[in-house]
């Protein structure tokens, strides 16, 4: 049985989707009512009101016709979509919330719903390294197939080419942050001996407490690189109300029980954070015009550890 009269609301998302994708994305939000009528009707859906947190996309818990707790996510079909995709088939439920059908023409995805749903920001610090380190484990050792078209990390740090060119230079970002980040990257991919699917948004949002396993990832960008980028987003995201100081502490205190429970060098987690703050800085001021601060002074926090 299909719920097609539950009004759709995309107050949550439609202001970041417009943002995005300007009159692309109004269009989209336009023809999102008769979308998701459609597809409850051919997938057999009995649709309910939406998450309360919406972000780029229209995500809304859905039941399937024998009963699944499910979750319908729309967003206008582009090219981070479809990686999505294709990394939630790759993955196969490991670690992660499975996928459980697609529309790829359409933007559509159908997936398990993870219950209780409780997101990793609710957990105390220290359990919060040691949940990412679980989460790693679980998606790590994906085979990239021959061929595949997922974006590298050489190819994300030439965000830093369109830096310069909108700016003629660096503009508002500090100089030495840019060169600095645009060096590490050069020198942790020369340093790469394999890429590997990683999730490529692994902040504490996307982690959520789960039946099936202890903890699982929804939301995966779908990258080829090193796990380290999935440590640096967690990095990335931290209380943002913490004063310098304890932020310092705080992020020191993560770097070395991740460098433990992940067997790797604390050096390399600092510089994966270090060049991805500043990328990060700059797809905010990229996308809107503003955000850009706090994660250029991640950097130059990390540059002092």
């Amino acid at each position: 049985m299909s719920s097609l009269f539950i009004p759709v609301d995309p107050s949550g998302c439609a202001h970041k989707i417009i943002d995005i994708h300007g009159d692309v994305g109004v269009a989209w939000l336009a023809r999102l009512p008769a979308l998701v009528a459609d597809v409850a009707a051919r997938w057999s859906l009995t649709v309910l009101p939406p998450f309360p947190e919406l972000s780029y996309n229209y995500v809304t818990p859905v039941v399937g016709p024998d009963g699944a707790a499910l979750v319908l996510k729309a967003g206008v079909p582009h090219g981070e979509l479809w990686d999505e995709m294709d990394a939630l088939r790759l993955f196969d439920g490991r670690g992660i919330a499975r996928l459980v059908a697609a529309d790829r023409e359409r933007g559509l995805l159908l997936l398990e719903r993870v219950r209780p749903g409780e997101s990793l920001r609710a957990v105390a610090d220290e359990a919060q390294t040691r949940v990412v380190a679980e989460v790693l484990r679980a998606l790590g050792g994906v085979t990239l197939p021959a061929g595949h078209g997922f974006r590298t990390i050489a190819h994300l740090a030439r965000g830093f080419e369109r830096l310069r060119a909108t700016f003629g230079g660096t503009g508002p970002f500090p100089a030495e942050r840019v060169a600095r980040a645009e060096g590490l990257f050069r020198e942790l991919a020369a340093a790469m001996d394999t890429e590997q699917l990683i999730h490529g948004d692994l902040n504490p949002g996307n982690v959520l407490r789960a039946t099936r396993a202890s903890w699982l990832a929804i939301d995966p960008k779908g990258y080829a690189g090193d796990p380290l980028w999935d440590v640096a987003t967690f990095l990335n995201d931290p209380p943002w109300a913490l004063a310098p100081d304890d932020l310092r502490r705080l992020q020191a205190r993560r770097v070395a029980l991740l460098a433990e429970a992940l067997s790797v060098a604390r050096s390399d987690i600092l510089a994966w954070a270090e060049a991805h703050a500043v990328l990060s800085a700059w797809w905010n001021y990229e996308d809107h015009g503003r955000g850009w601060e706090p994660g250029v002074a991640l950097a130059a926090l990390y540059a002092t550890l």
